[in-house]
């Protein structure tokens, strides 16, 4: 017993000191001059050597008609040194301001992404940017073929990437509701569905989600059969779906306006949040799709005293492995500011 006790003090000894090791690190600020970046608007990617990558919506060097710099994309190494790989705007048709895209890196070492505007007719890009630094840009050309990608890409294994636009494509005229479309590794894109505004969805803001079979999934942030947006699928070839309708149930208490990207489980159903909606003060939901197109209310935002638990979903889910749902909240909270928040299964 004097043995045990003797163990079970030691242990409390050495568990306390990692208990209280938790810290904060500021790896880099952004001093917004010419050449650094500023405001970081988007989430990060990191190499095997622990190098962190990301943009930033403004500074850089680009001078061509950004008043406040066109943006950047950089690299923090372990150490907390940062390097500006690219400034946008840099030349008179390269890329401006990328917004809440998220970078992808191949297994090559470059960097895929994208940028609101800018370009050849100003309707935003996709850009390549190599490990040695030689940027390849893609520019919309609004129109049919698409404009304003706030979105990212996502990557199948061929290389071949698929993304969002905000507006034009052949529907809507003459401004166009927006497109899903595709980029083959060789650098050609191609419309693969242009929205055409109610019954449809209208101005896709998120990124894409993909299955196994390749059929492509996401939210209109407008749209659907009530206007408060949409829940959709696109086949591989071409045909949509739209999924769920927001705002179908009395009071939008089913949700409306969703903005983010969706997370998939193996199953098959689609979790998100929406802006809109829900059962308290129009402060938002998140929501699962199943399979069949059934939407469920997984938490309505403003259910605690105060709105403690935080107000409108606009950012994506993360999923573990265990189903529990990882997220933020913009407004609200207990200061006012927003919320991390989980939900359990």
């Amino acid at each position: 017993m004097v043995v045990v006790f003797a163990l079970a003090i030691a242990l409390a000894v050495v568990a306390t000191p990692s208990a209280q090791a938790q810290t904060f690190t500021v790896l880099y600020s952004f001093t917004g001059s010419g050449v650094d970046g500023a405001n970081p608007d988007a989430g990060l990617v990191q190499d095997g050597a622990g190098n962190l990558y990301g943009t930033t919506l403004y500074g850089g060097r680009g001078p061509f008609g950004c008043p406040f710099g066109c943006g950047t994309v950089f690299k923090v190494d372990t150490a907390g040194t940062e390097t500006v790989l690219h400034s946008f705007g840099e030349t008179a048709k390269d890329g401006e301001s990328p917004d809440d895209g998220y970078l992808i890196l191949d297994g090559a070492g470059n960097l895929h992404g994208t940028t609101v505007y800018g370009g050849a007719d100003d309707s935003g890009t996709i850009y390549t940017l190599s490990a040695a630094g030689k940027e390849t840009v893609l520019s919309f050309t609004s129109g049919a073929k698409g404009a304003f990608p706030y979105a990212g890409l996502i990557l199948d294994k061929a290389g071949n990437g698929y993304g969002t636009t905000y507006a034009r494509g052949s529907g809507c005229p003459p401004y166009g509701c927006g497109t899903v479309y595709k980029v083959s590794s060789a650098g050609k894109e191609s419309v693969l569905y242009s929205f055409t505004g109610p019954p449809d969805g209208e101005w896709p803001k998120s990124a894409l989600v993909r299955d196994s079979a390749g059929n492509l999934y996401g939210t209109t942030e407008y749209g659907g059969a009530n206007g408060y947006g949409t829940v959709f699928k696109v086949a591989t070839t071409g045909k949509e779906t739209v999924l769920y309708s927001f705002c179908s149930q009395s009071g939008c208490v089913d949700g409306a306006y969703p903005f983010s990207s969706l997370v998939r489980d193996s199953a098959g159903n689609l979790y998100g949040s929406t802006q809109y909606g829900g059962a308290n003060d129009d402060a938002g939901t998140v929501f699962e799709v199943a399979t069949t197109g059934k939407e469920t209310v997984l938490h309505s935002f403003c259910s605690q005293s105060g709105c403690a638990d935080g107000g409108y979903g606009i950012s994506g889910l993360l999923r573990d492995s265990a189903g529990n749902l990882y997220g933020t909240a913009f407004y609200d909270g207990v200061y006012g500011n927003g919320t991390v928040f989980k939900i359990t299964p």
